[in-house]
């Protein structure tokens, strides 16, 4: 089944008004209640110096696992992340588990060098944070490039895909419901 509740939690400096969006748009992805927790401080075990990013699997680590089995807990963090073997990443999940991460740094025009597009920058947190949470339900990565299952290798391939499952994905998904 799908989870009752999921929760996102910011992590360190984030835009609440951006937080409580993603949480807005996110109940029309998933029949859930979202609601937002406390904000906590980044982990400091999880800054790598000599890369100057955050290493994901630390930060998501950190996440406090819901109580209810069916429950999540989505992290937002503004902070550049990266996974070993990978330059970056958009997010992290526990595969069948019940957290999952995003950042919003590299979602962001301004990390480019453009300017800052708040309503793009919405569209894109959601993309991320349905696809992580699909993780958490056992989805993996997805061939079709419109899916939001779609693995994100560069932001051009974030922006092409829909903040919706294609019907492979959503069949996958439809026991979990």
């Amino acid at each position: 089944m799908l989870p009752q509740v999921v929760t996102l939690l910011p992590i360190g400096d984030v835009d609440m008004g951006l937080v409580q969006a993603v949480a807005a748009a996110l109940e029309g992805a998933f029949p859930v209640s979202v609601r937002t927790g406390n904000a906590s401080p980044l982990p400091r075990r999880g800054w790598d110096n000599a890369r100057r990013q955050y290493l994901a699997s630390r930060v998501l680590a950190e996440l406090t696992v819901p109580r209810d089995t069916r429950d999540r807990a989505l992290g937002v963090v503004d902070v550049d992340l990266y996974a070993p073997g990978l330059n970056f990443v958009f997010g992290l999940a526990e595969p069948n588990g019940r957290r999952a991460l995003i950042s919003l740094a590299r979602l962001r025009q301004g990390f480019y060098g453009l300017p800052e597009d708040e309503d793009l920058l919405r569209e894109r947190a959601l993309k991320e944070a349905v696809h992580e949470l699909g993780h958490t339900y056992g989805l993996g990565h997805c061939p079709k490039p419109t899916c939001v299952m779609h693995f994100s290798n560069s932001l051009g391939d974030t922006d092409v895909k829909h903040w919706t499952f294609c019907s492979r994905c959503q069949t996958a998904i439809a026991p979990h419901k």
